[in-house]
């Protein structure tokens, strides 16, 4: 459970060691997990009192959402599981594929009812459930999203074995790119009708205007009962070259950090020159997959390097300059 210490700007704190950027989307996500797991604290000898505050997350392919979310779980110390909204979408078992995501949830609890009742799960994709025409609503996405309530609200769910896991303080958090909504956004009116003086705030107004509103998300395909499960919405923004290249080389667990370390464990020395990062974020960026794509552009960089080093001992120092260049080998004198 949440340590009296773990404050939202502590839950802030500790995912900027592991997630760049997205620094509004982190405070929104600290503020609705501290809030859910502290009334769980307050109100857990009095059923029904507790209205979750599941969370949605907004925001283009490969911008950090799953990363959040697994972060966050780490930090809690509480179990995690992911599931795909577009497979749920494409069974006609849609229940026991929801069953087959909380038995996972209580394998990552090690079979421990209590701590998987605890637990996070996150569902990606969920903008694919949207109903585009009457055919679709029926058979998918309209279906999937009705199955899925009542386990977001809380309810018992009977697993294999005949055990049962309670939903009820499960927090759910879903992600989507939600390609179009900005679209919607824009078309809807704001809240400029509301009379302001000159003591109201007008930041406070803007950041309402900006809110994704449960209209849009109606209008985007998500039926009205579904968004209402889903009462905090965070938007996570595109990332930019720098954050990119940040990606790569500043986190705690980065992959430049971790193969320095791997280098180091061969008594070599790895050095890989700003430009590359900036390259490799360039080709990113064409690829249009957001981060999800950097760690394969290094790998293929790093492969050719790492299959040379280990069966030469002499090897003191790799330097690399550019992605288009050969790297530089350096050998003990």
């Amino acid at each position: 459970m949440l340590a009296r210490e773990t404050t939202p700007s502590a839950i802030v704190r500790y995912l900027d060691q592991y997630v760049i950027g997205q620094s509004e989307a982190k405070k929104i996500l600290a503020v609705a997990v501290y809030s859910h797991y502290r009334k769980i604290a307050t109100f857990q000898n009095d059923k029904g009192t507790i209205a979750k505050s599941n969370v949605l997350l907004v925001g283009p392919s490969g911008t950090g959402k799953t990363l959040l979310c697994d972060t966050l779980s780490r930090m809690l110390k509480v179990p995690f599981v992911t599931a795909d909204a577009t497979s749920l979408a494409q069974t006609k078992y849609v229940n026991e594929e929801i069953e087959a995501v909380l038995q996972r949830l209580l394998e990552k609890a090690d079979g421990n009812i209590e701590n998987a009742q605890h637990g996070i799960i996150f569902i990606d994709e969920i903008d694919k459930l949207k109903a585009t025409n009457a055919q679709s609503r029926a058979i998918s996405g309209e279906s999937v999203q009705h199955a899925l309530l009542k386990i977001m609200e809380g309810a018992p769910v009977k697993l294999k074995n005949d055990q049962y896991i309670d939903t009820s303080n499960i927090l759910f958090i879903c992600g989507g790119a939600f390609v179009g909504l900005e679209n919607i956004m824009s078309k809807t009116h704001g809240f400029g009708f509301i009379a302001t003086s000159a003591d109201d705030n007008q930041n406070i107004l803007d950041r309402l205007n900006k809110r994704v509103k449960p209209t849009d998300l109606f209008e985007f395909g998500l039926i009205p009962e579904f968004t209402g499960r889903l009462p905090v919405v965070a938007n996570l923004h595109p990332l930019t070259k720098a954050m990119l290249v940040s990606i790569m080389s500043v986190p705690r667990n980065s992959i430049y950090r971790q193969y320095i370390e791997i280098f180091r464990g061969e008594g070599v020395e790895l050095n890989i020159g700003p430009r590359v990062f900036e390259q490799i974020a360039e080709i990113a960026i064409e690829y249009k997959t957001g981060a999800r794509s950097l760690r394969g552009i290094f790998e293929e960089l790093i492969t050719p390097i790492l299959y040379v080093v280990p069966d030469n001992p002499e090897i003191s120092k790799v330097e690399i300059a550019s992605l288009f260049e050969d790297a530089r080998f350096f050998r003990k004198k």
